[in-house]
């Protein structure tokens, strides 16, 4: 027996209570607003909302931004042992992420944030409202938005499973432990798939570059190259429904999903709008191109895959307009020359790229795919620790 199955069986054999965050609050109440101009490199320690999305974990011990105390003029204060829970985000279902802080310093919080007082373990909590269920809790009534909100009273709202503190500090060690494990893990392998994509673009620098016996021919002759057509705004989804299951494409590659398709088939797309104009993006299926997509398709002399790979080794970036808005006009995108190799070479070269696209790329396999299920095992690990039998 674990210790932590002798110390549920001593402590709390008949279930665990579970308890409103509103019950178990000593105080909660919103930071107050602290603009990006007012972050300075010295000062007070603070958070602001966006840093608990993109900085912050399960719990943190210091600030990364500071402030001059004398400029903020309502100042709301959290300490050690306080949960921090961001109210506005981009996403339904990260909606009210938090975090404990277990450093020693007072720090302020900035708008947008919820601090919880309380007398629990901190990490407990936190790993405790960071579980699925906690966030189906979060997520529950909130429409998906460009901007989704949360407040005091729904936070007061989620419920959580409150065991003797015994029990809460040795989930903890466990919990801990296991983020250590999986955080070291998911270090190695981001590493590992950098140093793939890194080789894996000078392979396909390597394979796609042809000397004078291959032929070469402007990308007019060899493709059609045509724009799609302009959609209004209020058709496309920012994501996928039943209502809108094909990927539109705009100058940046995938804009959104609207309910009727412009082409199917298997196409190179370029971006021809915006700062990053001349990405290429690989199109499946049924799909919506806007008139800031350009559509490509081989003539005869290429492998539609092949001039996908061709293109995007191409940067075609570097052939834009200068100016306040940049772009490509098909007009000079038809007019660069490129190698065009025999159909058998570029099947050769499609299928070393491909197996070197999925170890780099494929959410199905590959390391994308080992990272994700690392996650994912993490996740199923803290949601079984933290799944009690409820005291009735």
């Amino acid at each position: 027996m674990s210790k932590l199955e002798e110390l549920i069986q001593q402590l709390c054999p008949n279930g665990v209570e579970y308890k409103t965050i509103g019950e178990i609050a000593i105080d909660i109440f919103r930071g107050s607003g602290i603009k990006r101009e007012q972050i300075t490199e010295t000062g007070i320690p603070c958070v602001r909302y966006g840093e608990i999305y993109t900085t912050y974990g399960v719990w943190f011990d210091t600030c990364i931004s500071h402030t001059d105390e004398s400029t903020i003029t309502s100042k709301k204060y959290f300490e050690h042992g306080d949960i921090l829970f961001a109210i506005t985000g981009e996403s339904v279902e990260d909606i009210a992420k938090c975090s404990a802080y277990i450093g020693n310093e007072r720090c302020l919080a900035g708008g947008d944030i919820v601090v919880l007082r309380h007398n629990q373990d901190p990490k407990y909590l936190s790993y405790a409202l960071s579980t699925t269920e906690a966030q189906k809790q979060k997520s529950k009534g909130k429409v998906k938005s460009k901007v989704v909100h949360s407040s005091v009273p729904a936070i007061k709202e989620l419920v959580v499973p409150i065991p003797p503190l015994e029990v809460q500090q040795e989930i903890v060690r466990i919990l801990d432990q296991f983020t250590e494990l999986t955080t070291e893990l998911s270090t190695k392998l981001d590493a590992e798939l950098t140093a793939r994509k890194k080789q894996y673009a000078y392979y396909r620098g390597a394979l796609l570059t042809f000397d004078s016996s291959t032929q070469f021919e402007r990308l007019g002759d060899t493709c059609n190259m045509k724009a799609g057509k302009a959609i209004a705004a209020r058709h496309i989804s920012p994501v996928i429904t039943n209502d809108a299951p094909y990927q539109c494409y705009g100058g940046n590659g995938v804009r959104g999903y609207v309910n009727m398709a412009s082409h199917h088939g298997e196409f190179p797309i370029i971006g021809r709008q915006g700062a990053l104009c001349g990405n290429v993006n690989y199109a499946n299926g049924d799909f919506y191109a806007t008139e800031h997509a350009v559509v490509v398709e081989s003539k005869g002399k290429y492998i539609q895959k092949f001039l996908y790979y061709l293109l995007l080794s191409m940067n075609l970036n570097q052939y834009k307009s200068q100016g306040a808005q940049p772009g490509l006009a098909v007009g000079n995108l038809e007019n660069i020359v490129a190698p065009v190799p025999t159909l058998e070479e570029q099947h050769r070269i499609i299928s070393i790229l491909e197996r070197f696209d999925a170890l780099c790329n494929d959410l199905t396999s590959g390391l994308p795919a080992e990272i994700k299920a690392r996650q994912k095992q993490y996740e199923y690990y803290r949601d079984k620790l933290l799944n009690f039998k409820e005291l009735k």
